[in-house]
């Protein structure tokens, strides 16, 4: 089997968060401008020559941004989870809860949102292959099912 493969990248998503169980500096609230790099296959290209049609991406890049732009992400088990959402309810943080928001945790959560929605818009012709979530040059996360 013979598999066209294409890539998106969505990047500078300036987002802050925290890995409370984390022994070292990581506990503290901290940010950096994730990117994200979307892998597609398929066996078969469009009638334009596409893999995917980047054209209609408008209704993923805005649920990215709703997402990690300019948000704090929070662990859906911080112990410190209701002072974040007082926060955000006094509009001093913009909260995102996330099952974990490691790289590779939030690679997942990535994945999880877009392989559905990337098979419903190629009617099946397009799947998700990997979800690297990346927060800066030197370190990223990776999510292949």
């Amino acid at each position: 089997m013979s598999v066209f493969v294409t890539r998106k990248v969505f990047a500078d998503y300036p987002c802050a968060h925290r890995q409370w169980r984390h022994a070292g500096h990581c506990k503290f609230v901290h940010g950096y401008s994730r990117s994200f790099t979307l892998e597609f296959g398929c066996e078969s290209l469009s009638p334009e020559g596409f893999g995917v049609d980047f054209g209609g991406f408008k209704p993923l890049k805005t649920w990215l941004e709703d997402q990690f732009d300019h948000t704090c992400l929070i662990n859906a088990d911080d112990p410190e989870l209701a002072t974040f959402e007082d926060l955000h309810a006094r509009q001093i943080v913009k909260l995102r809860v996330l099952p974990n928001v490691s790289m590779e945790n939030t690679a997942k959560y990535v994945y999880d949102y877009v392989a559905p929605w990337i098979t419903e818009n190629t009617q099946g012709r397009a799947w998700l292959i990997s979800v690297e979530c990346r927060e800066n040059q030197k370190n990223s996360g990776v999510y292949r099912p």
